[in-house]
């Protein structure tokens, strides 16, 4: 039962959002703020991840292509294709739900243990359309931007550590990143990025929202909303690929 109450909680608060809404100029100073702090925020440890993503998945799969009948441009499109379907948009991602979604859920609880919501409901502001919708629209914005960001820079790194370590020249791995490049890969990802971008901010947008309590219900409401993100954003990779591949 406690399942049920908790869906019908988070379904009312994204119907609260759409209802009732404020002035827009009101919403577009905080989008910008939100944009702001999702996404320049957060590029610095999306940088050096994917960097680092594409650069291990490179070295892995050279130890494993080791028959000599395989050409070495296989390894350009094995590392493109990882990069794109799965390390950028799912891996970029669970490490934001940690990033991004422990400082809504924290700003959140914050707001609400020290009465600012109350405050803002009494003056007659919707605070759902104020407080959370601009950090979802913002998620929506800037991660799937983060995401593509991502994707070049995991396949540079790639490149990086092929050619820097002698396992092929540059040449030969941007021959198999040419090699079967199928426009369809990005959009899946990009598919996968939008999903991912409304979950890792909605959800712990919820939790904090909901705080009951001090400083120690506003950790465990952070800690429950990253925990809970990073599970659904698992499991609708596992139902996006089974229904778009």
């Amino acid at each position: 039962m406690k399942f049920f109450s908790v869906l019908g909680n988070y379904l009312l608060l994204i119907k609260g959002m759409f209802t009732r809404p404020e002035n827009i100029k009101m919403y577009w100073k905080e989008l910008m703020h939100q944009c702001v702090e999702i996404g320049i925020g957060s590029l610095g440890i999306v940088s050096i991840i994917s960097v680092f993503m594409g650069a291990v998945s490179a070295a892995q799969t050279a130890y494993q292509l080791t028959n000599p009948l395989i050409p070495k441009s296989t390894l350009g499109q094995i590392v493109r294709d990882t990069v794109i379907l799965e390390f950028a948009p799912t891996l970029v991602c669970i490490v934001l739900a940690g990033v991004v979604g422990s400082k809504i859920a924290s700003e959140l609880g914050n707001m609400r243990s020290t009465e600012q919501i109350d405050a803002l409901e009494i003056m007659g502001i919707n605070t759902k359309s104020y407080l959370v919708a601009p950090k979802i629209l913002a998620a929506l914005i800037t991660i799937p931007l983060l995401v593509v960001i991502a994707m070049f820079l995991g396949i540079w790194g790639g490149r990086l550590t092929s050619t820097l370590t002698n396992i092929v020249s540059g040449d030969t791995y941007d021959k198999g990143l040419l090699d079967g490049f199928s426009a369809i890969n990005v959009y899946f990802a990009l598919a996968k990025a939008y999903t991912f971008a409304f979950i890792i901010s909605s959800i712990p947008a919820f939790y904090g929202y909901n705080v009951k309590g001090g400083a120690l219900e506003i950790g465990r409401a952070s800690t429950t909303a990253v925990v809970t993100s990073c599970i659904l954003v698992l499991f609708a990779d596992y139902i996006l690929a089974a229904l778009l591949l």
